[in-house]
């Protein structure tokens, strides 16, 4: 018969075992411990004794159950009432949105058809004034249709001049005529003069008088022997008449042309005045709205190294004044070839054109002006800068009271960050840079972005490379600077050398007669810290510092990063306005809208001022870090410039080609025998890659040649080995592992994978290669992969992760190391390896077991654990 344990009794019961025993005992029913099996006789006792304790429980269990019912449904009924609320909001406000553009369409619609009452009005007393002076057509109907009115008046007087030419041939001809007859009268006059008066008043006969109305019919108009005074009186008046008409209308026509010809030059003149007004007008309305200064719009921006052809498209003007001009100042180019930076200053001066030559950084910039009535204080942004293992992030650690250098790798900062503190009421914002020699350009960037330096120097080592270097970036930037001298309290502290080493680079203390505050502190010891705070205070008070918080956000990417969960991830420094959720911006060559944003420890934050630093995501790629970022209005806006970034970007990508000449054929001959070393590089973060580029750039490159074919941020991936063995080149991992796609492929074909974790090591394996000296010293065996199923707490132990090994054996003696999303958050040793409840030596893959990691309890579902080996490889060339 089967029996029941006291343990599965008191779960049915809803009890602990302890209670069981106890209501056992008061029932004389035998038990020891919980494991203890019952006779179902004991056990009916027990359930028929405990039976209204069970059903009180049920009881409870129910009114449990219901009121966590009616919490749930209250708190659904307040969230519809709230989204209730919200969406009225939101309705009310579109009304409001929808009234307001009806109401201003309607204003428009007023404006347009006033203006287009006001222009027909002004057509039509234009045409009636042209209609007045207006020369009216008299001539006859039947003249022939010419071109203008200005031919037919020519071609009138060309018919006047025939005239006038025939009048006179046929008065020659009558003169001579009359020369003729004149002999004959002379005979024949006598005996008519002697006919009397009364001969004279005799009237002619009838033939003579038809004959002669013949002739004046046939000679009409025309002056003839016979034609009396008062016909030449008006066949002369008729002449004139007609020429003055002709003079008249010529001159009208003459004054109606150049009246036209006038008005419409005005016209053109106006509309053209008027085109340049309202471009203006949009020009300051678009400043305005992009906070940029109004008196700076007449500057054209002209990009360094400008073609004659693009100086003249931005200037607008021909460009064979250009090419005038720089011949007449003795340097003759074509429309092609490049102009330096004063021969584009010197030919706009000419010009009277005021340009404005932009470096590459300066055209990826923003430039704004705000009013100085909008400016309010914000708080200082201070960078902590110095020499690696002086104590910088020790003295941030004491300021925030948290433990970031235990958790970096050889105690080196690897990756720029930003947090804020409130003192006394006030935030500080700290940018903690790395002081690894090999992170000048993040340096730099942490210096772009500050208000204050903080130049962290150990009162022990004094003043070193990676110090000197600070100050210069620091200088540069025209950033004050704060001098701490760290660890005071060693034995061999000496502070006043400190300061005289710091007086060789102009670093002089205040009570020497400099302008630098000192502070003697102690990271370890918290001494000075107090004291720190209030010199950085008393600083940020000096400089006076205000933003405008009322305005769209700009800033800089501090640092950006891959996450296969959330995508790419970008740390941000606001410098001015406001940057909330679901705002569309553009950083460097990505862009996209805020989809969530959180602070410096990870809580979701909906807005962030000047001086704040936050973690967006959102954004369509990794941006570099050091990028300036704005928010735009339209995210049509911030996506055109990004893509024509990178446009401009893969094009001068693709233009950096050598070229062979005279000069350089024999050493290009002679450089086809010099060997190259490809690499593909792939980090966590950004920041790391520019890092390793620039010190591997700074190696000697004359026994190899080291070449970065691609760089990336995120995991290796199966493309980057199949990249690798088309270039014959080797992968280097920083803070990242390889998949196991690219594993697979890295082995199958013979790629070399070399990971790290502290960057200096890369630098000096890489040395060591390109000179032929790697010393046959170590390399590292990977001997399994188990993936993360489940997690579970084991007492005295912590955290345990429940995997499985998916690819070769796990042991206990190996080392291992923990992946999240191809990043490694862990790396070290285990602290157990069991299989149920059995320590084992090792577990093969297919097989389960619980892995307990040494100091660390951070294991999420997902994650992989590495297991490898160091052995020794001696080398066989």
């Amino acid at each position: 018969m089967a029996k029941t344990r006291v343990s599965e009794l008191a779960k049915e019961f809803g009890i602990t075992s302890k209670e069981m025993l106890s209501h056992l005992k008061d029932m004389k029913i035998p038990a020891k411990s919980a494991s203890s099996a019952l006779e179902d006789a004991y056990v009916s006792m027990v359930r028929k004794k405990l039976a209204p304790q069970l059903k009180a429980r049920e009881e409870e269990l129910r009114a449990a159950q219901e009121a966590e019912e009616a919490a749930r449904r209250a708190e659904e009924e307040a969230r519809r009432a709230a989204e209730e609320a919200a969406r009225r909001e939101v309705e009310e406000r579109r009304q409001r949105e929808r009234a307001e553009e009806e109401r201003r369409r309607a204003e428009e619609e007023a404006r347009r058809a006033a203006e287009e009452a006001k222009a027909a009005e002004e057509e039509r007393r234009r045409a009636e004034e042209a209609e007045r002076n207006r020369v009216k057509d008299t001539a006859p109907k039947s003249m022939p249709k010419f071109t203008s009115l200005l031919e037919q008046i020519a071609q009138q007087e060309e018919v006047l001049k025939q005239k006038k030419e025939e009048e006179e041939a046929k008065r020659r001809e009558e003169d001579k005529a009359k020369r003729a007859s004149r002999p004959q009268e002379r005979r024949g006059g006598g005996r008519q003069d002697r006919r009397g008066p009364a001969a004279m008043d005799v009237a002619p006969s009838p033939e003579k008088a038809a004959a002669s109305n013949r002739h004046n019919k046939r000679h009409h108009g025309h002056e003839g022997p016979d034609e009396d005074r008062y016909s030449r009186m008006a066949r002369s008046a008729e002449e004139y008449n007609r020429e003055r008409v002709l003079e008249d209308a010529r001159a009208s026509v003459e004054e109606a042309s150049r009246e036209s010809t006038g008005r419409r030059k005005k016209r053109k003149e106006h509309r053209k005045a008027q085109a340049a007004q309202a471009a203006k007008e949009q020009a300051i309305q678009e400043a305005l709205a992009n906070d940029q200064d109004i008196s700076k719009l007449d500057v054209v921006k002209v990009p360094q190294g400008a073609t004659v052809a693009e100086l003249a498209d931005l200037l607008d003007i021909p460009a064979s004044d250009i090419v005038k001009r720089l011949f007449l100042l003795g340097t003759p180019l074509t429309m092609t070839q490049s102009m330096s930076d004063e021969l584009i200053e010197l030919v706009a001066d000419d010009l009277g054109r005021e340009v404005k030559v932009m470096t590459k950084e300066e055209e990826n910039s923003f430039t704004f002006y705000d009013d100085p009535a909008d400016l309010l204080p914000r708080a200082p942004v201070v960078t902590v800068m110095g020499h690696v293992d002086h104590g910088k992030t020790s003295t941030l650690d004491a300021i925030r009271h948290t433990g970031v250098a235990e958790g970096e790798a050889g105690g080196i900062t690897q990756h720029i960050g930003a947090s804020q503190v409130k003192i006394n009421g006030r935030t500080i914002t700290f940018v903690d840079t790395p002081g690894h020699e090999t992170f000048t350009a993040m340096r730099a960037r942490g210096a772009k972005v500050t208000d204050i330096v903080v130049l962290v120097v150990a009162a022990d080592d004094g003043v070193m490379p990676q110090t000197i270097e600070s100050i210069n970036h620091a200088k540069a930037a025209g950033v004050p600077i704060v001098v701490a001298v760290n660890k005071i309290d060693r034995d061999d502290a000496n502070p006043d050398r400190v300061r005289q080493e710091l007086t060789e680079y102009g670093v002089i203390p205040e009570e020497w007669g400099g302008e630098n505050m000192f502070v003697n502190i102690s990271a370890k010891k918290n001494m000075g810290i107090d004291e720190l705070l209030e010199t950085i205070l008393l600083q940020a008070d000096v400089l006076e510092l205000k933003a405008n918080p009322n305005t769209f956000a700009s800033g800089y990417v501090l640092e950006a990063k891959l996450d296969r969960g959330r995508g790419s991830v970008a740390t941000l420094l606001v410098n001015r306005g406001t940057l909330h959720v679901g705002d569309a911006l553009v950083a460097g060559m990505s862009y996209g809208r805020v989809r969530a944003m959180l602070g410096q420890n990870g809580q979701p934050v909906t807005e962030a001022g000047p001086s704040d630093p936050v973690e967006i995501l959102g954004l369509s790629s990794v941006p570099a870090a050091g990028d300036e970022f704005r928010v735009f209005q339209d995210e049509r806006d911030a996506r055109d410039l990004a893509e024509s970034r990178s446009l401009k970007a893969r094009i001068e990508e693709q233009n950096k080609v050598k070229h062979v000449t005279l000069e350089n054929l024999f050493d290009t001959m002679e450089d086809a025998e010099v060997k190259e070393l490809n690499l593909v590089v792939k980090a966590d973060v950004q920041g790391s890659i520019e890092a390793l580029s620039d010190a591997l750039g700074k190696m000697d490159q004359s026994e190899v040649r080291i070449n970065i074919i691609h760089s990336a941020v995120g995991a290796i991936s199966e493309t980057d080995v199949i990249l690798a063995d088309a270039s014959n080149a080797i992968i280097i991992g920083f803070g990242v592992r390889p998949e196991a796609k690219a594993r697979a492929a890295a082995e199958r074909d013979n790629v070399q994978i070399k990971c790290y974790q502290v960057i200096y090591k890369a630098i000096e394996d890489i040395d060591a290669a390109r000179v032929g000296m790697l010393k046959p010293t170590e390399e590292e065996v990977q001997t399994g992969v188990a993936e993360v199923r489940d997690t579970f707490k084991v007492p005295k132990v912590g955290i345990a992760a429940g995997c499985m090994v998916t690819e070769g054996e796990i042991s206990r003696d190996d080392s291992v190391r923990l992946t999240r999303n191809g990043i490694v958050v862990f790396d070290g040793k285990m602290a157990s390896l069991r299989r149920y409840k059995d320590d084992v030596k090792s577990v093969k893959a297919g097989y389960e077991c619980g892995i307990g990691l040494e100091n660390y309890q951070d294991i999420h579902p997902g994650d992989l654990i590495e297991g490898y080996k160091i052995v020794q490889v001696a080398r066989t060339e």
